[in-house]
């Protein structure tokens, strides 16, 4: 990441991880991830607005790091451009950021961050219609569910094979990045600020964009 040469393989992780043992005898069954979610904690329907239960669009506005995080302005501009109702997803850290964007509009919004398990917001994931992610666990689990994904990308790139995985299925998937930007990626992981200040690896991704992305998947 310093001198920005790409030595990746063009392979996806799970890819790499699985030929490493293949002289086991282990072979790829092509059918992308698995995620099972013990009955004990799936989210009982009472725990999702009424407004909520016909379908929504999920939302994962956590990261590991601030710069794989869209900043939180945008991402309440993102969720007014979206005209469907909308849960949020992260963990307890996320919660305060959930109320804020929350309460920009109650009604569509649902802030579910902090609320629940894990693996109560991966059923949340396998209920929804779609995700909108970071790069983050919650965009691997919504993959092994075969949901559609639109992956957001800041700081980290799709070249180091963390994308979407889902085998040989067809998912509908989308990811938004600003290609060619000589500054990234800057880390394998993150920093809790842009480095450079300007931060223009999320502040110059199209909100209009990604929702016209989430109409055409929802039409589909």
């Amino acid at each position: 990441t310093n001198f920005k040469i790409n030595q990746m393989p063009g392979v996806h992780i799970v890819d790499r991880y699985m030929a490493t043992v293949k002289s086991l005898g282990i072979a790829n069954d092509e059918l992308g991830l698995d995620y099972f979610i013990p009955e004990s904690e799936t989210v009982k329907e009472s725990d999702i607005p009424m407004s909520h239960q016909a379908g929504f669009i999920g939302i994962v506005i956590g990261a590991s790091y601030a710069t794989k995080k869209l900043p939180l302005e945008k991402i309440i501009a993102l969720c007014s451009l979206i005209e469907h109702p909308i849960i949020l997803m992260g963990g307890p850290e996320d919660k305060l950021t959930g109320e804020s964007i929350a309460a920009t509009d109650p009604h569509k919004i649902y802030n579910a961050c902090g609320k629940f398990t894990l693996n109560e917001s991966a059923d949340l994931v396998r209920r929804s219609k779609l995700i909108i992610s970071h790069d983050t666990g919650l965009m691997h689990i919504a993959a092994a569910f075969k949901k559609p994904v639109i992956s957001v990308w800041g700081n980290t790139v799709p070249a180091f094979g963390m994308t979407p995985y889902y085998g040989k299925a067809q998912v509908l998937n989308a990811r938004f990045e600003i290609e060619k930007l000589s500054c990234r990626p800057c880390s394998k992981l993150g920093y809790q600020e842009c480095p450079k200040k300007h931060f223009k690896c999320m502040n110059d991704i199209s909100l209009t964009a990604i929702a016209e992305k989430v109409e055409e998947f929802i039409r589909k």
